[in-house]
């Protein structure tokens, strides 16, 4: 899987989930400061990596900023995007089983290797669940999406 990921800080934990994605047989494009010469500003990084997954240019992306607020409030900027902060396992289990989230946001401050790890394997354990309520909720977020006005250039 091809799988963009974004941090806004050159941390351990950031390079430990490039390394951990490449070592399950990802294909991972780095944004931000994982790659030199990019604007590592989490706002920009976060959309930058959201982009990849809306246009298709990569299946799923991780986005990584100090808390994970900003960036999965950035990356939720996109249209047809839907990013989960996880803090656990269970929450990122939930967030592809319930939600059908395509992006994971992670808090470079609160995520150790062994928890990165654990919510690494939910996340990619988990596919969108079939539940009916589920499928109609995912649904009318992304008529959130073709419902937001879009900005003129």
């Amino acid at each position: 899987m091809r799988i963009s990921v974004s941090s806004d800080m050159d941390e351990p934990v950031a390079r430990a989930l490039v390394a951990e994605l490449r070592g399950r047989g990802h294909d991972v494009v780095p944004h931000g400061a994982l790659r030199p010469g990019d604007d590592p500003r989490w706002a920009v990084c976060s959309e930058v990596a959201a982009r990849d997954v809306a246009d298709g240019t990569s299946e799923q992306a991780v986005v990584c900023c100090w808390t994970g607020t900003g960036a999965s409030i950035a990356a939720n900027k996109v249209p047809g995007v839907r990013a989960a902060l996880c803090a656990d396992a269970y929450t990122a289990d939930g967030a592809r089983r319930w939600n059908d989230a395509n992006v994971l946001a992670l808090s470079l401050r609160l995520t150790s290797e062994p928890l990165l790890k654990e919510i690494l394997d939910a996340w990619f354990a988990a596919d969108a669940g079939g539940d009916a309520e589920d499928r109609s909720n995912v649904a009318h977020v992304d008529g959130l999406d073709a419902a937001r006005p879009r900005p003129t250039a």
